[in-house]
């Protein structure tokens, strides 16, 4: 894909917004190659999504925020510009079961997924050898003695890895409400289950449980509230009543990876707007 910039913006809904933003962009002689837009009706509040080639504009990324910044007070936007030369730096937490971890870092070694991945952080050794293998740093952090002290080391190595997303691929730890307010919309989640159905521990055992004909997965950002928060992407697999939790739990780990995957290629690619607790997602 060509070097281009993504523009994406939500504000209050008005006529004119997307003759002012197409009008800024070609009064520069820019090029758009994509345009999304909605509005949610009920809440009178517009989303957009524009990517424009880098190459089109006389200017670079600062110039082109400083330049639409007027534009931007004026209808009251919340707004950002990104880059994609520069690549989302993806902090990854994980436990000891590996199905998403694994198919994370063979799309990152594929460049299927352009990121990078500073490192990899556990509260479990077992996956030590199997990221070093990749050459990525694995760094153990206890969470048996001190869970406070756990998860302020965490918010420190992801400062210190300059993380732009923190990735819960499998984590088995509740995140603490303080680190889900200072990282709103930077903490994915990949939950076993289709939320709102089956929140918390074992929802593969709640669901045979109680007899449901479908199972999922759902990919969501991460909120003081377990298992609440707005909600990126889901999937289901048919199930009935000869499978065992076994079973369940096997279907479920192909439909986590694949959830886990697009949700976070929405989000690498600037493709979700979050809407209270809701999500549009511009796919």
């Amino acid at each position: 894909m060509k070097h281009h910039y993504t523009l994406t913006i939500s504000c209050p809904d008005r006529a004119g917004i997307i003759a002012a933003v197409s009008g800024f962009i070609a009064q520069h002689g820019g090029f758009i190659v994509e345009a999304s837009y909605h509005t949610e009706q009920e809440a009178e509040h517009f989303f957009m999504r524009q990517e424009i080639r880098a190459d089109s504009l006389p200017f670079d990324a600062n110039e082109f925020r400083r330049l639409f910044t007027p534009l931007a007070e004026k209808f009251g936007m919340v707004w950002q510009l990104a880059d994609s030369a520069i690549k989302k730096r993806l902090v990854v937490l994980v436990s000891k079961q590996d199905h998403c971890l694994d198919d994370l870092l063979h799309r990152w070694r594929s460049g299927e997924l352009l990121v990078d991945i500073p490192c990899v952080i556990s509260n479990h050794e077992d996956l030590r050898s199997f990221v070093e293998w990749h050459g990525i740093p694995f760094i153990h952090v206890d969470m048996q003695s001190d869970k406070a002290a756990a998860f302020k080391k965490i918010a420190s190595l992801f400062e210190e890895y300059r993380g732009d997303t923190m990735i819960l691929a499998r984590f088995m730890q509740i995140m603490p409400p303080a680190l889900c307010r200072r990282y709103a919309g930077r903490i994915i989640n990949i939950h076993h289950s289709f939320l709102p159905s089956f929140v918390g521990a074992k929802p593969y055992h709640q669901a045979y449980q109680r007899g449901v004909k479908l199972i999922g997965a759902t990919c969501h950002y991460v909120t003081d509230e377990l298992d609440a928060g707005p909600i990126i992407e889901q999937d289901t697999v048919r199930i009935d009543h000869g499978d065992t939790v076994d079973d369940l739990v096997r279907y479920g780990r192909d439909i986590e990876k694949t959830v886990l995957s697009r949700g976070l290629r929405y989000h690498v690619e600037n493709r979700v707007l979050v809407c209270g607790n809701k999500t549009i997602v511009f796919r």
